[in-house]
């Protein structure tokens, strides 16, 4: 049975336009029941109104505080029937009330190796850092920012002297497939979470051979 999911995002979407295409193309086994944002106008609506997928925007400015705000979250993606919830490119802190509706059902990606630079400014922090070897990282959420367990990570070399832009052109093709396959796990039912280590059962599938400096750890799978 697929994996019912709503996708939060704030912004262009691309790491939900990954979702979309490999759910179109038979590879992520995802019911994707609901996109919603925090921002009218990001083209993550655009996305989904052309994938044919329901979707609303709840604006944040709308509400008094954070709670209220997140409990209007929550109820539209009840009623959408979704089993977890995807945050990609979501830019809000979800309060404790938005977590306790979905316990351990609340998925990351971050643009740097985490626990290294958290935060909003993952990619630039590390880059501004001066770091040689950087990446994305798909984790569960919980209540401090990016603290949840890893699921899977991304690295890429960083280079001196560099533009943000170069190294996040190397970042975001990884993240459109570390994070789809990640779901793809837990709709096999093949992750178990014990403390902070989330351990990946075996499935016999071929892993695929990294075509340039990179690393994925666990290794990506066919089709993603």
């Amino acid at each position: 049975m697929a994996l019912k999911i709503a996708i939060l995002a704030s912004g262009s979407g691309t790491n939900a336009q990954s979702m979309i295409d490999k759910a179109a193309q038979g590879v992520l086994d995802v019911d994707i029941r609901l996109i919603a944002g925090n921002r009218p106008g990001a083209r993550v609506f655009e996305r989904a109104a052309k994938a044919g997928i329901p979707h609303v925007c709840i604006d944040h400015k709308a509400f008094a505080d954070r709670e209220s705000f997140d409990r209007e979250m929550v109820a539209v993606i009840r009623a959408a029937g979704a089993e977890y919830v995807v945050l990609a490119g979501y830019m809000r802190l979800l309060t404790g009330t938005f977590l306790q509706a979905f316990p351990g059902r609340v998925i990351n990606i971050h643009p740097a190796i985490l626990p290294s630079f958290p935060g909003a400014h993952g990619g630039p922090d590390a880059q501004a850092y001066g770091v040689k070897i950087t990446g994305c990282t798909v984790h569960f959420v919980e209540e401090l920012v990016d603290s949840g367990p890893v699921i899977i990570q991304a690295a890429v070399p960083a280079n001196a002297g560099e533009e943000l832009d170069e190294l996040m052109d190397r970042i975001h093709p990884l993240e459109h497939r570390i994070y789809p396959q990640a779901l793809q796990w837990l709709a096999e039912g093949r992750l178990r979470v014990e403390g902070r280590q989330v351990f990946l059962a075996p499935a016999g599938r071929k892993t695929v051979t990294p075509d340039g400096p990179w690393l994925v750890w666990p290794p990506l799978e066919e089709g993603f």
